[in-house]
């Protein structure tokens, strides 16, 4: 838990929010209790308060890559379900030109096999540019998520550095301590 964080508490609790009875504080002495609080914060290493602003910017980071990336996902599928519906109108275009020519063929009866074999590569065609253009939306929806997961990935490399720069070190066991001994006056 965040030590800047608990003082803040502390202080809340017992200098801005203390119990009372019948207008009577108990218990504490709002100045001395401060005037403590302040000495802890002052008596805090640089390096933790460096560590507090280096994890509450990790949080900020990640909290905007993650916004970053619900919008990129979003606009990514808002620009797929586009080139799908283009794709769609397009192939719907061919389709009813399609069955315009084929409509005119069977009017000259001679030309009636040759206007469906034509409509029927016609439908295939556009059946292949629909599934093309498809494919196309996918793969740019692929290539943004596979871009996210990269800047994602840097951000988490940099929390998990941050990490470990603050991880406690722990003692050595069965280590040696010289203990100072007391000189005895004689």
């Amino acid at each position: 838990m965040d030590i800047l964080r608990i003082l803040d508490q502390l202080h809340t609790l017992a200098v801005e929010q203390p119990k009372t009875y019948l207008g009577v504080t108990f218990g504490l002495n709002k100045d001395e209790v401060s005037m403590q609080i302040a000495k802890v914060r002052a008596s805090l290493p640089n390096e933790l308060k460096a560590a507090v602003a280096t994890v509450r910017e990790s949080e900020r980071i990640v909290d905007s890559a993650r916004e970053d990336a619900t919008m990129t996902v979003e606009s990514a599928r808002k620009e797929a379900d586009r080139v799908i519906a283009e794709a769609q109108r397009e192939a719907a275009r061919i389709v009813d030109q399609a069955k315009i020519q084929q409509e005119r063929m069977i009017a000259e009866s001679e030309i009636l096999k040759l206007s469906k074999a034509q409509s029927e590569e016609i439908r295939g065609s556009a059946d292949r540019d629909a599934i093309q253009m498809r494919r196309g939306a996918e793969k740019y929806a692929y290539d943004v998520l596979c871009q996210l997961e990269g800047v994602v990935g840097k951000v988490m490399t940099t929390i998990d550095r941050g990490k470990a720069e603050m991880q406690p070190v722990r003692p050595v066991e069965n280590a040696v301590v010289p203990v100072a001994r007391e000189r005895t006056r004689v």
